[in-house]
């Protein structure tokens, strides 16, 4: 049977149909990444060093090996595209398709730059032969953020769409697409708070 799509909540749920939806997506990423967290936490109280040895090479922080600043560039530039996603979504409440844009393009660079952010700290870690193979730490390390590096890639894929072709529908379905634009907005702030967790465990714990 198909689900008829709902503009206004319905009243079983309290939610259209897509917001219900994407709840129930979010609730299976935060088991995802829930044993992801928790396979660290295991991992780390039986190491008897953290992060321990690399190359011969013993560490006692992970800042020590982890490029803490660029990471902190990074929960800054994806804080900041939570807020340029409200003020997208708010602006189309508005009726300033205009503003819609800036805020959304706005957003869209600011996925681009984490992932550019990113690239750099990767390749210093290349640079000095720190790959998931060489510790429990790095393959955690890995693991957590490059994960989290596609659900950004996929939020920037269904953002760009929002903000290219799939904008005509404002002009012929204004109140489906304000809707869209919101579920879009929910994925994309939990992205943003998976990094604010993966931050401060990953990097300076």
């Amino acid at each position: 049977m198909d689900i008829p799509y709902t503009i206004t909540p319905r009243a079983d749920t309290g939610v259209y149909n897509a917001k219900l939806g994407v709840w129930l997506f979010l609730a299976s990423e935060v088991m995802l990444f829930g044993g992801l967290f928790s396979a660290y936490i295991f991992l780390r109280i039986g190491a008897p060093e953290w992060p321990g040895m690399i190359h011969g090479e013993s560490f006692a922080r992970a800042s020590d090996i982890l490029n803490v600043p660029l990471a902190t560039l990074n929960t800054m530039i994806l804080i900041g595209s939570s807020v340029t996603m409200v003020l997208a979504w708010a602006s189309l409440l508005l009726n300033r398709f205009d503003r819609y844009r800036l805020y959304m393009g706005l957003t869209f660079l600011a996925g681009l730059a984490f992932l550019v952010v990113k690239a750099f700290e990767y390749g210093s870690k290349f640079e000095h032969g720190y790959l998931p193979a060489e510790s429990n730490f790095l393959a955690i390390y890995f693991t957590l953020t490059g994960l989290h590096g596609l659900h950004v890639i996929g939020g920037m894929v269904v953002n760009g769409y929002l903000l290219g072709p799939g904008a005509k529908m404002w002009k012929t379905k204004p109140a489906q697409f304000i809707n869209r634009v919101e579920v879009a907005g929910l994925y994309w702030h939990f992205v943003d708070l998976v990094w604010i967790f993966l931050f401060p465990t990953i990097y300076l714990l």
